[in-house]
């Protein structure tokens, strides 16, 4: 029965690794799109 606590705490620390993951990827993909914003109304300045 032990086994099945261990099974059961390394897939939540999985999940939340993952989420934490999904979280990084979200936040990066957003500031990347800002930046690219912000290069693309540069170049249309000129």
């Amino acid at each position: 029965m032990d086994h099945i606590y261990w099974l059961l705490a390394a897939n939540v620390a999985v999940w939340c690794g993952l989420g934490i993951y999904l979280l990084f990827l979200g936040q990066r993909q957003r500031s990347l799109a800002a930046r690219l914003v912000q290069l693309e109304s540069l170049r249309h300045e000129d």
